[in-house]
């Protein structure tokens, strides 16, 4: 497979990794590297390169990201308290995996970035 990244490799289970939650859309795993107490990657299961390759047709699977990271978040139990979201894009966004994700971060009071 051409767009094959190592997100589809976890998703597949072709290697090991935490996997939090599964569906036929979506993937969540802990990060390998936390920034966080709660680090978690939630990943859709067809490869995305970059936010910039969404499509129109995709807007229900990019909503369905966020809705897993709120599910995520009340299971954990770190959603009254809060959390962050965030998607990075190529590389001067700081996105390292070419397959579209967003980190779910919390569990502790979270600095940086000033917002």
């Amino acid at each position: 497979m051409a767009n094959e990244t190592i997100f589809t490799k976890i998703i597949n289970h072709e290697i090991p990794a935490d996997i939090r939650y599964q569906d036929d859309e979506v993937t969540v795993f802990a990060d390998i590297a936390p920034k966080a107490k709660v680090h978690l990657l939630i990943v859709p299961n067809k490869v995305i390169p970059t936010v910039n390759d969404i499509r129109q047709d995709e807007a229900l699977l990019i909503g369905k990201l966020v809705l897993t990271a709120q599910k995520m978040a009340k299971e954990l139990g770190i959603a009254e308290n809060g959390y962050r979201l965030i998607i990075n894009c190529n590389s001067d966004g700081g996105q390292e995996v070419p397959h579209l994700h967003m980190h779910l971060l919390g569990g502790e009071k979270l600095k940086g970035l000033g917002f």
